[in-house]
């Protein structure tokens, strides 16, 4: 099998050969690179729009192993290992590899060559197995993740293949995990990928939320005929030629201006607040030259320098917040930030309601979602993550999804409104589109780090907004786990699904079926989809309430309802799983032990221990697997509630008779504001005459 191999490679490249060989290029318009060159761009490599443009670096390694790593390089971005290579190994193992895990695999080697070189061992023949291993521990001996080490192993695993099966193999030593095994090298696991990002708080989400919802749904229109106008008068401005006319137009418009005190329309660039040239030419129909010119005249300049003002397009604002137009005006130079802004609240609209994976959003084109004929929306697109061929090798063009997402009416909107910024058939977030300033010839979507920090700027300037319309409990607060990102959105879903049910989402969009909509729209063979990962959430939260509520009872909190002894018995089950690392396995096991269903409902003051065959909240529907927190009954028998529910029952009631005994609250809303109180206390005052301990019994 190994000669079989050895007579199908190609000959050794020569200086002139492509790195890339013309049958595995997916990207032609992506630059290949020559043998002899010192960076090799793999974007040839790579058809998905929103991956990094990643190139190889050869000459940042050390010059004495730098000629023999080149050529395992171009060995492994064109040849695949055997299929007998696979046999044993784990299935993440693949003949070929991603772009970005070719161009990982080789930064890994560059450590070792540098490792190497330091111990004086010039040529790979001299890398023995007792090298590798003191190679492997030396690197991993600081605190890593197990996946990350897991990859970084395998990454030599990869360079001694390539030498292995090679015609003149250099004899690089076998890595000794081959034989002892994997784990022995590894840390313990813990959580990884989504699992581990931490979901963006309720507190930073809600209004971030909301602002792009209001952008996308309120000020897109505005916004988008305000660089209409822009784009206008700009080309306008640059078509004028100068003529006498034109110059005595602008002489005579800053005189005028300067007799009446009138400020010079201006707006920001680089150096800072200049007069708006462009906008003046187009109002005064003198020549940009003619403009700049004038301007900086000894008996104008003083004047437009000391007053320089606003540059307001002439539009009528349509937006509105509480019936009050959002904005006065939209100023000249603001138009390209208000365009930027826009096309992020659409990401976060897309990103955070849809539950895609960032390169997925950034991968839609014009069109993805027609109109139907009957039915929901449905946005086509491609999947990414998990595209494979039929040998299992990655496809970085992607594939199409088996079944495509559920858009609800605000994802529907944004898809519109980012139509309208692209030509047809093109990315909805192209990135020669989407840089409306300079226009520059990028191709491919915008990517992650800059749509990252687009979120960060429209954050800032959504709580500006707030701020200038004296709306301050609508600002957004900084995370306090960081930068909000382009990857928080999917768990931020799942997280608010599973622990706010009827909450963020539901009130900021008013549709209260995410869960469904969501999980039925993600594709079922997608080993680590969506639903997954609201399971995870889900599990995760039980396990929280569990764990609240087994420290509350040994505390001695008084506990009680139709449900305390199963309540009490699950809570003792807590220890069992604290410290768990949560996978779709663990959470499936957990979700899937009826002994666990305890679900806290913050909203009806109550824990619903949810058994299906006594649940009211599904008499209409029929029984579910899990219960409907919007709908919880006073008198079903899943209730129980402990002695903190009893207190915020009381604190609530004590608020609304204090609303009901103001003199500006009309008499029928008193009276309903009234009952309302009688009512909370009267569950309270049922809670406390029916109390147990965990030292007493329940029954």
């Amino acid at each position: 099998m190994t000669v079989a191999l050895l007579e199908s490679l190609p000959d050794r490249p020569g200086p002139d050969t492509p790195v890339i060989a013309a049958d595995l290029i997916v990207n032609p318009d992506a630059p290949n690179a020559r043998y002899s060159d010192m960076v090799w761009p793999l974007s040839p490599l790579n058809a998905n729009p929103s991956a990094s443009r990643n190139a190889l670096h050869l000459d940042a390694f050390p010059a004495p192993l730098r000629e023999e790593f080149t050529y395992l390089a171009w060995s492994m971005i064109n040849r695949a290992l055997p299929d007998d290579f696979l046999v044993g190994r784990v299935q993440t193992w693949r003949t070929r590899q991603s772009p970005g895990k070719l161009y990982s695999t080789v930064q890994r080697w560059k450590a070792l060559a540098e490792w190497l070189v330091k111990r004086d061992i010039t040529t790979l023949a001299q890398c023995t197995s007792e090298e590798i291993r003191a190679f492997a521990l030396d690197n991993l001996r600081t605190s890593k993740s197990r996946e990350y080490a897991g990859s970084f192993l395998t990454s030599i695993s990869r360079l001694w293949a390539f030498d292995f099966y090679d015609a003149q193999p250099l004899g690089i030593g076998e890595p000794p995990w081959h034989w002892e095994g994997i784990d022995d090298f590894l840390p313990a696991a813990t959580a990884r990928g989504e699992n581990a990002t931490d979901p963006i708080t309720a507190a930073t989400m809600g209004p971030l939320l909301i602002w792009a919802l209001r952008v996308v749904d309120d000020f897109a229109e505005d916004i988008l005929r305000a660089w209409e106008k822009v784009i206008e008068m700009t080309g306008r401005a640059e078509a004028t030629v100068t003529t006498k006319l034109g110059l005595a137009r602008i002489k005579d418009y800053v005189d005028v201006r300067r007799d009446r005190g009138e400020s010079i329309p201006s707006w920001v660039q680089s150096r800072g607040r200049t007069a708006c040239i462009p906008y003046i030419s187009a109002l005064t129909g003198a020549s940009v030259g003619q403009v700049d010119r004038v301007l900086r005249r000894d008996y104008r300049s003083e004047y437009v320098r000391a007053n320089l003002g606003p540059s307001p397009l002439k539009l009528k604002i349509k937006g509105r917040i509480d019936g009050t137009p959002w904005t006065k005006t939209i100023d000249f130079g603001d138009a390209e930030s208000l365009m930027r802004h826009l096309g992020t609240a659409c990401f976060i609209v897309l990103a955070y309601l849809t539950g895609m994976r960032p390169g997925e959003v950034l991968s839609l084109r014009s069109g993805c979602c027609p109109e139907p004929d009957s039915g929901p929306h449905l946005i086509y697109g491609n999947v990414y993550k998990t595209a494979r061929d039929e040998d299992g090798n990655y496809l970085s063009e992607g594939m199409l999804r088996e079944m495509p997402w559920v858009a609800i009416a605000p994802v529907v909107s944004a898809i519109r409104v980012l139509e309208q910024i692209v030509p047809e058939g093109d990315l909805l977030f192209d990135a020669h589109a989407h840089d409306f300033l300079l226009r520059r010839k990028f191709t491919g979507s915008i990517t992650y780090g800059t749509m990252s920090e687009r979120i960060e700027r429209f954050a800032t300037w959504a709580s500006e907004q707030a701020e200038r319309l004296e709306r301050p409990h609508e600002t957004v607060p900084a995370d306090p786990h960081g930068a909000i990102g382009t990857e928080r959105f999917r768990r931020t879903l799942a997280w608010h699904i599973a622990r706010r049910p009827g909450g963020l989402v539901a009130l900021a969009i008013q549709y209260g079926h995410m869960r469904t909509v969501v999980s039925a729209g993600y594709a079922s063979r997608s080993r680590d989809g969506i639903h997954d990962l609201l399971d995870i959430e889900t599990a995760r939260a039980t396990v929280d309430t569990l764990a609240t509520l087994n420290a509350d009872l040994s505390e001695g909190v008084g506990i009680s309802g139709p449900a305390a002894r199963r309540a009490i018995n699950a809570a003792a089950h807590a220890p069992e799983f604290i410290g768990t690392v949560m996978s779709a396995g663990t959470a499936q096991d957990i979700l899937g032990n009826p002994q666990l269903s305890v679900y806290d409902n913050p909203g009806s003051y109550l824990m619903c221990v949810y058994n299906r065959d006594k649940a009211l909240c599904h008499r209409l529907e029929g029984q579910q697997e899990a219960p409907s927190l919007d709908r919880c009954q006073p008198s079903c028998a899943n209730i129980t509630r402990t002695d903190h529910h009893a207190e915020q029952l009381i604190a609530l009631a004590e608020q609304l008779e204090k609303q009901a005994g103001s003199e500006l609250v009309p008499v029928p809303l008193a009276d309903r504001f009234r009952r309302r109180a009688s009512r909370l206390r009267s569950f309270a005052d049922e809670h406390y005459r029916n109390r147990v301990t965990v030292q007493e019994d329940p029954s």
